[in-house]
């Protein structure tokens, strides 16, 4: 099975679009798949991890919406259906840190990361939080929604969403 490994950090290209094709490269060069997000956008390590394996699933029972692994993965961890709307969980002009999900091949060691990572990606060893404003803004979390969830469960209205996603139509 293949191996899901999170960096958080600040992006060592300040030019999205030169990192996004850095990005891209490092994909087709490697045959990792490297999907960065907006990291304020991230409520938790188990956000990633349970979107991303649901993008997996997705692809191995041939149920994915988008052709790319990267953008399936997206598209889970947005909550959303459309990949429009996936991509608000992306970098942007204001993106100040960055989530990078990586997901080595089969048959390839974890420590073998490709070292081009590290000139992607400043890791500040500060992991995943969030700013709750900028969460309920992502997911459109209600104030009745908080209300009766509690804000100490904001990061399981996240993962709600991401598990509804295959249910919308």
């Amino acid at each position: 099975m293949s191996e899901i490994c999170l960096l958080f950090g600040r992006p060592a290209i300040k030019d999205k679009g030169e990192l996004l094709g850095r990005l891209r490269n490092l994909q087709a060069r490697s045959g990792w798949t490297v999907q960065a997000l907006d990291a304020d956008k991230v409520v938790s390590e188990r956000h990633l991890i349970f979107a991303t394996q649901k993008a997996m699933l997705a692809f191995a029972e041939d149920r994915n919406i988008a052709k790319d692994l990267g953008v399936e993965i997206l598209r889970y961890a947005s909550g959303e259906r459309q990949i429009e709307r996936a991509f608000s969980i992306g970098l942007s002009g204001s993106t100040q840190r960055i989530a990078l999900v990586i997901i080595k091949p089969d048959g390839q060691e974890a420590d073998d990361i490709p070292e081009e990572i590290s000139a992607l990606i400043d890791v500040d060893d500060r992991g995943c939080y969030f700013r709750e404003d900028i969460i309920r803004a992502a997911f459109d979390i209600s104030d009745e929604e908080v209300r009766a969830a509690g804000r100490e469960r904001i990061g399981d209205l996240v993962i709600e969403r991401v598990a509804l996603v295959d249910t919308y139509r």
